[in-house]
């Protein structure tokens, strides 16, 4: 915008600045990268009764809508970490703010991407600790869960999210994914499922990645399910093809997108080195719809919120390996 208004200001007429994908690639505002450091203390259900996640990263909060970051805390960065569905009786979550000295932006799921990637990951690290499948794991959490129980308004950590969840949406959708995936049915050496369940942009989903690990460390994905109840749904269609793009869009980035610098460079410039999904890489994605007399949420950006954490925890499924930094890109090289 600044290019345009400053060309624009040397000529007469309108003027439309158009950047080539390198310039794009190499000189726009880049999503923050967050680190996160997760504890928790288990009973002897294996069920959690402490909760820690301290979250460190870029403030795009303070940069993009100042009046937004109250007492040093960027709602953008907690959000879906402050106040998670599951019973978590003693839960802490602090946020350290780290520039990296380039502009940060906001990305396709804000932030529940990057929180319940981390949400997702650890829930399932605390299933598999207890020795319990991920799925009943989880509806355990929730059948114990009182939206309540963190005495949190969510309204004043991300008032765009809506209400606090309801446990119970996150379970129907949790079980409805994991019936129309055939949920605990075997599969054969280096195939995996992994879950992943959400409330986000208030709408709750599940999504379920079905992924074959190669000898040589390659992903393939071939089916991808995601159970949606986003309330009253006006355009089926609409709803099933956002979901469908942002969970593409969502397994590129998981699998491939990184941004590296050297020599206050950005190295990435095309396709050629910033890999995507293409056409025939992309999974079978079916969604189902739970129909809901509740108020619409919203569905944008909540199919790529569910892609990552599904995957990885799909990938630990097939190899024992867990995934704890994104992108997987060649991190299974030696499995």
């Amino acid at each position: 915008m600044t290019q345009a208004v400053r060309i624009a200001k040397q000529v007469e007429g309108p003027v439309k600045v158009v950047w080539t994908r390198e310039e794009d690639v190499q000189h726009d505002a880049y999503r923050p990268y967050y680190y996160d450091r997760l504890a928790a203390g288990l009973d002897e259900q294996g069920l959690p009764v402490a909760w820690s996640d301290r979250i460190t990263g870029s403030s795009i909060m303070a940069r993009w809508f100042p009046p937004g970051l109250k007492h040093g805390i960027d709602p953008d960065a907690v959000e879906a970490a402050a106040d998670p569905p599951y019973a978590l009786p003693n839960i802490l979550v602090d946020y350290v703010r780290q520039e990296p000295g380039f502009a940060t932006g906001w990305w396709r799921g804000v932030g529940s991407t990057h929180n319940i990637f981390v949400v997702e990951s650890f829930i399932d690290e605390l299933a598999a600790a207890a020795k319990k499948d991920p799925v009943e794991y989880r509806r355990a959490l929730l059948s114990k869960a009182s939206h309540v129980e963190a005495g949190l308004d969510p309204a004043a950590v991300a008032p765009w999210t809506g209400p606090a969840p309801e446990p119970s949406r996150v379970k129907a959708a949790l079980d409805l994914a994991a019936e129309k995936t055939g949920w605990g049915k075997p599969l054969v050496d280096r195939h995996g499922r992994g879950i992943a369940a959400q409330y986000a942009f208030g709408t709750y989903m599940a999504t379920v990645a079905e992924v074959a690990v190669s000898g040589d460390g390659e992903v393939r994905i071939p089916r991808v399910v995601c159970a949606v109840d986003c309330g009253v749904v006006v355009n089926p269609d609409t709803v099933k093809a956002q979901i469908e793009g942002g969970v593409i869009f969502g397994l590129s980035a998981a699998l491939f997108g990184e941004i590296t610098i050297r020599d206050g460079r950005v190295k990435q410039s095309n396709f050629n080195d910033y890999r995507v999904l293409r056409i025939n890489e992309a999974p079978i994605v079916e969604v189902h719809l739970i129909k809901s007399s509740e108020a619409p949420g919203g569905i944008g950006e909540v199919g790529t919120v569910g892609a990552a954490p599904a995957l990885t925890n799909a990938i630990f499924a097939a190899t024992g390996i867990r995934v704890r930094r994104l992108p997987v890109k060649d991190q299974l090289r030696s499995s």
